[in-house]
């Protein structure tokens, strides 16, 4: 029996230059994403003039909420490609977008001097970073998640969020770089924050040419009905994209809560000065990428469900605690422990949910399935995750989100209970297994 799923080489070499072809285009597109966040607290005067630091970081947290709504129309765009035309020819188009959009907020003239402009020529760029990464997601996933032994498929393709890491922790060297050796901080607010945007254009470039040379790990010739299809994903597999849903829904929250916004949290809750909040979360990413391997392991040889039910439970338990008592702290070690706390329990999480959600869907809809309801919930709950926190703490009621965190990832808890262990019954399994 046929399967439009190829065999890998069964070479250690080749396999682990696949993971290294497949991570690192994946490093730069979230280098490029996150970058803007964490450049954040420096351009938005430049796009958005005026004297409330809390109203302008709002307003560029709204363009990366807007930037979020693109990522269904990618999840859809790029799965289609991935799936009838293989994973390289997706990652490769994807990457090559998001260097465009990177390039283009770098060369954007501020407010001062095009006006209205600046910000909506920002804006359309974050919109094709956000069809970019919105598509990568479930294309990398799925194939990091088909070149991998099964014995070891959670571990490979946990490099999927050591890299998604990897591009917050590059942007972040990137800023303690500028800040410490090269810029002064009138020279980071005037033009320095430019520099990270050419250099991840750069960076795409080098991915690009990389992913060019990658393996494939489908059958692109092999005809098989359905292939990418919108209606074949609904009406074969609506369990599954609404795991899917219900699987990233708390998870992506918490993952946004305490990595891209925990760096304007601390600089506008706990009042620490915005190159301590650099430093202190660049040391938090560094550990926090370390960890997803090993969590990758464990769901090797324990199952990917005790995990998610363990991050479910504890979640649920903590962020409030968490969240509660990190805004009242003075101590930048406090601070740090309690961050680092949050981040092994959303390893639970973010470890694995990509080798989840590619062992629910066949490969002629594996990309599509994985990335589109995966899009779309990013787009409404991670995307949307700095935009509310910062809302509620202009209305005086901060709190408000820790309650909301904690509610999203108690609706994930009851999926993660209703739902089976997906390493046992996989669909990569049973197609290798067709071969």
């Amino acid at each position: 029996m046929s399967s439009l799923l190829q065999t890998p080489p069964q070479k250690t070499g080749w396999r682990l230059k696949a993971i290294l072809t497949g991570s690192i285009g994946n490093l730069v597109e979230w280098y490029d994403w996150y970058v803007y966040t964490a450049f954040a607290l420096y351009f938005a005067p430049i796009f958005f003039p005026g004297d409330n630091k809390t109203l302008q970081l709002l307003n560029t947290a709204a363009i990366f909420a807007v930037g979020f709504l693109m990522r269904p129309l990618g999840g859809w765009f790029f799965g289609k490609i991935a799936d009838q035309k293989g994973r390289k020819a997706a990652m490769t188009l994807s990457v090559l977008l998001m260097s465009f959009g990177s390039l283009l907020i770098a060369l954007t003239p501020g407010y001062d001097s095009i006006g209205w402009l600046a910000p909506v020529i920002l804006l359309v760029a974050r919109l094709l970073q956000g069809l970019s990464v919105g598509g990568e997601y479930g294309t990398s996933a799925t194939y990091l998640s088909e070149v991998a032994t099964p014995e070891r498929r959670g571990f490979y393709s946990s490099f999927q969020y050591v890299t998604l890491i990897g591009g917050q922790l590059l942007a972040l060297g990137v800023q303690v770089i500028l800040q410490k050796v090269f810029l002064s901080p009138e020279q980071m607010h005037s033009w320095g924050w430019r520099i990270p945007f050419v250099i991840g254009a750069l960076l795409a470039f080098v991915a690009l040419y990389m992913r060019r040379n990658m393996h494939e790990s489908v059958n692109v010739a092999e005809k098989k009905e359905g292939k990418g299809s919108v209606v074949v994903l609904f009406k074969e597999h609506p369990r599954a994209v609404l795991t899917v849903v219900g699987l990233t829904l708390g998870g992506t929250l918490a993952f946004y809560t305490y990595t891209t916004y925990m760096q304007k949290f601390l600089v506008n809750t706990v009042h620490l000065s915005i190159e301590r909040s650099t430093q202190l979360t660049f040391f938090l990413m560094l550990i926090y990428a370390g960890m997803q391997p090993l969590f990758g392991w464990l769901s090797d040889k324990f199952g990917r469900k005790p995990l998610l039910m363990g991050f479910g439970i504890l979640g649920t338990i903590f962020t409030i605690p968490i969240l509660t008592t990190l805004s009242h702290t003075t101590s930048e070690w406090q601070a740090f422990f309690l961050i680092l706390g949050a981040l092994i329990i959303v390893s639970g999480y973010t470890s694995i949910n990509a080798v989840v959600k590619a062992e629910m869907f066949p490969a002629e809809v594996r990309a599509l399935g994985v990335g589109l309801p995966y899009a779309l919930t990013v787009a409404i709950f991670g995307g949307t995750a700095e935009t509310l926190a910062l809302y509620w703490k202009s209305i005086g009621h901060e709190s408000y989100y820790y309650v909301y965190v904690t509610v999203c990832i108690f609706v994930s808890l009851i999926v993660y209970t209703l739902s089976r262990d997906s390493k046992n019954g996989s669909y990569i399994d049973k197609e290798l297994k067709e071969q």
